[in-house]
């Protein structure tokens, strides 16, 4: 079986990453989207098994304490996501390669584990106030939220040098070229070692 590449897509809530990432998965790059396990409520149109996997705190503490993680990370206090082992693997079975949408922690963790076998890209939002302006247009969330979310972006912006590329998402179809180019230049390079597990 041919080994599949890792690429790592994390971003600031709202900075456009998730449109980035569908974006690649409408392409022809073989990709296979891990599908991250959270304990929030669904948002809109999501779907439990296609966006995420949508668990309970206990259930995702088991997991947890069953080292059934790449990585995880409790976002906000009572709200987990992680990355499941057995995405990694299911995805590998069927010789895809991998493709993460995960914050950014998560992102520096799964690259400090691959290291050079994953691209990892940072989307960054052009300034903290259009990524204000692009969470109050989405009406998602409430005011004490959007606050929240603003504040923690400050913060995952200082991890942008732990990525391989960063990629300023000011216009969206000049950002989603741009993630086109490098990653498809990153899948054509020929990997030397085995990527997946």
């Amino acid at each position: 079986m041919k080994d599949g590449k890792l690429v790592i897509f994390s971003a600031p809530s709202g900075a456009g990453k998730t449109t980035i990432v569908k974006h690649l998965l409408s392409l022809n790059l073989n990709f296979g989207f891990s599908i991250s396990a959270t304990t929030r409520k669904p948002r809109g149109q999501e779907q439990n098994g296609k966006d995420y996997y949508f668990i309970s705190v206990d259930e995702f503490k088991l997991k947890i304490s069953n080292e059934e993680f790449l990585e995880w990370e409790e976002v906000y206090p009572g709200c987990f996501y992680g990355t499941l082992k057995s995405e990694v693997e299911r995805i590998c079975k069927n010789g895809q390669n991998i493709l993460f949408d995960v914050d950014v922690v998560g992102g520096s963790n799964i690259k400090t584990y691959y290291g050079e076998k994953a691209l990892a890209v940072f989307i960054q939002p052009p300034s903290i106030q259009e990524l204000e302006n692009r969470l109050l247009a989405r009406s998602t969330d409430c005011q004490d939220v959007i606050k929240e979310r603003i504040a923690k972006a400050e913060h995952e912006m200082t991890y942008a040098d732990l990525f391989d590329i960063i990629i300023i998402n000011d216009q969206l179809e000049v950002a989603l070229q741009e993630a086109e180019e490098k990653v498809s230049e990153f899948l054509e390079t020929s990997p030397d070692t085995k990527n997946c597990g």
